[in-house]
């Protein structure tokens, strides 16, 4: 998928920015971000002109593109104060204990690493058509679904078929996710599912041309998935007139212990200063609040320690 002009002129702007003469005053961040095709790496650079804007010039942030959380984390051991990524907490807490992905490949810098702020949740969005009249899981029985191939939304998509015991009852058609709401539209699939922030691009662009409605989950289904509730408030999506409870996974910027308390107090509070005017850029910040903090489960950076308190944000001792 291509970037538009704008942004792809924002991208440019801010790797010339990263070769310009630094002065007294600045504070340059690197921010390891996503792949440039994905929404995540899109608010890296809304966060990047967010910094600038918000500090008068004084926080300058050069968006780095990633091939995914894992690789963030990894570039710990290598990188300095100026260090700035965003992964969701797991693959923090799998690097700190050496398990998973990361076994066998430990490090003391893991134990190092800090939270600064929540952004928006990678949600599950279950999205079907409405003459499919699916509005429950058990509903999905017979019905033809677009998982995608290779995403998070793919995998965690393919965890629920199996977990509600829908497997081998639900026809999982393979194609790409970019091809869901054409295929949704002509009445090839009855439904697809898509993981990211919300509203979703690609669901906006069903509601808004065909009628669909989302899965809403019960209590013991949102606790079988070992997942963080979400809630979807309703009009979020065009014919949306209630609120959908679904499943997230956190996503947390963070750093680590080099940086110094002054410079991350500055990112974080500037980050929480700007976020109104960057939901008049993208919706997706409209679902990011206080109530995100309680999704860090590891530690906070103290600069960050020192805002959320001077704030009244609510801080667990175990962030502390």
């Amino acid at each position: 998928m291509k970037l538009p002009v704008k942004l792809l002129g924002v991208s440019a702007a801010l790797i010339l920015a990263a070769t310009a003469p630094v002065k007294a005053d600045e504070i340059r961040i690197t921010y390891k971000s996503a792949k440039t095709s994905s929404s995540y790496y899109q608010m890296g650079v809304q966060i990047a002109e967010a910094m600038k804007k918000g500090s008068n010039g004084e926080i300058i942030v050069t968006v780095e593109e990633s091939q995914g959380s894992v690789q963030n984390v990894m570039e710990v051991k290598a990188r300095g104060a100026d260090y700035v990524f965003t992964s969701p907490p797991v693959l923090v807490k799998l690097a700190q204990e050496g398990k998973a992905m990361f076994a066998g490949k430990g490090n003391g810098r893991f134990d190092d690493i800090r939270a600064l702020f929540p952004i928006p949740s990678l949600t599950m969005q279950f999205v079907m058509s409405s003459e499919a009249a699916v509005l429950t899981f058990p509903e999905l029985a017979g019905k033809k679904l677009l998982l995608g191939k290779g995403s998070f939304g793919a995998r965690e998509g393919a965890k629920y078929i199996k977990l509600f015991g829908l497997e081998g009852k639900v026809t999982l058609v393979d194609v790409e996710l970019s091809n869901a709401v054409s295929a949704l539209k002509n009445g090839q699939i009855d439904g697809f599912v898509t993981a990211g922030s919300w509203p979703a691009p690609n669901v906006v662009e069903a509601a808004a041309s065909t009628s669909v409605n989302l899965i809403s989950m019960d209590g013991e289904e949102v606790k079988k998935t070992k997942r963080t509730r979400m809630v979807i408030p309703a009009g979020t999506y065009a014919g949306q007139d209630d609120d959908i409870v679904t499943t997230s996974l956190p996503v947390i910027v963070y750093t680590t212990t080099q940086m110094d308390d002054d410079t991350a107090y500055q990112l974080t509070k500037t980050f929480w200063e700007q976020k109104k005017e960057m939901v008049g850029v993208a919706a997706w910040w409209e679902g990011v609040d206080d109530q995100l903090m309680v999704n860090i489960t590891g530690k906070l950076h103290p600069g960050a320690i020192k805002f959320y308190k001077e704030v009244g944000f609510p801080i667990a001792k175990d962030q502390e």
